[in-house]
């Protein structure tokens, strides 16, 4: 018993005696366009595809460059003060010097008898010597001066938390730490990392970190929404 053989396909158009194809040419494949455009399977893939690659190009456009090095370098570092911090100078047998003074925006405190002190980026101890240095000047013989910090600058938390705003800064303070005290992560947030943006010897960085990393007073800390 002989079987069928399957179709080549469809007719080819006449073709005239001068070797011109003569009538239109009509295509119909098995599975063409027509056939994937009534195919769901095929309209679910197609649309997996947009939004894998739409999340693609989103993530590209929202990731940093690598955390700078200085970034996690000045953690080991002694602490530097910046504007907000309020520290307590105690200068031996003189009460009306001892006091606690605050480093305003321009980054000086504001000392008796000598007037402004640059305090923006210097340890305690540097400014202690600075103190010193300037009371030395037809103030004090040999004035005997203590700077300890007597609070730290705030931090602030943003984004996908219960509670955004700002928050006062303890020592051994964390990413983690920090979200709880902010009511938590919304249920939109990305729970692995977060942006923190640092002033770092008067320049503005940004670094993305974990949640497991400390924090500076002054730190601004975003928590990004999660893709999926």
């Amino acid at each position: 018993m002989r079987h069928a053989r399957p179709s080549a396909g469809p007719p080819l158009p006449p073709i005239n005696p001068n070797g011109r194809i003569t009538g239109a040419i009509l295509i119909a494949r098995r599975g063409g366009p027509s056939a994937q455009g009534n195919c769901p399977a095929m309209k679910s893939f197609a649309s997996l595809i947009c939004a894998m690659l739409a999340a693609s190009l989103l993530a590209g456009c929202s990731s940093y460059r690598p955390t700078p090095a200085a970034f996690h370098e000045v953690l080991d570092k002694p602490y530097q003060l910046g504007a907000g911090d309020r520290v307590r100078v105690t200068v031996f047998e003189q009460e009306g010097l001892t006091n606690t003074y605050s480093v305003d925006q321009s980054g000086y405190i504001a000392f008796p008898l000598v007037g402004a002190i640059p305090a923006r980026g210097h340890t305690a101890q540097q400014l202690e010597g600075e103190i010193a240095a300037k009371l030395r000047q037809g103030y004090l013989r040999d004035p005997d001066v203590s700077v300890e910090i007597d609070r730290y600058r705030p931090i602030f938390v943003m984004g996908e938390v219960g509670a955004g705003g700002q928050y006062s800064y303890v020592p051994g303070l964390t990413v983690q730490k920090a979200v709880a005290i902010a009511g938590g992560y919304t249920p939109r947030a990305n729970q692995e990392s977060v942006d923190i943006t640092r002033d770092i010897n008067g320049k503005v960085m940004t670094g993305r970190v974990r949640t497991s990393d400390p924090l500076l007073p002054g730190d601004t800390i975003y928590v990004r929404e999660r893709l999926f």
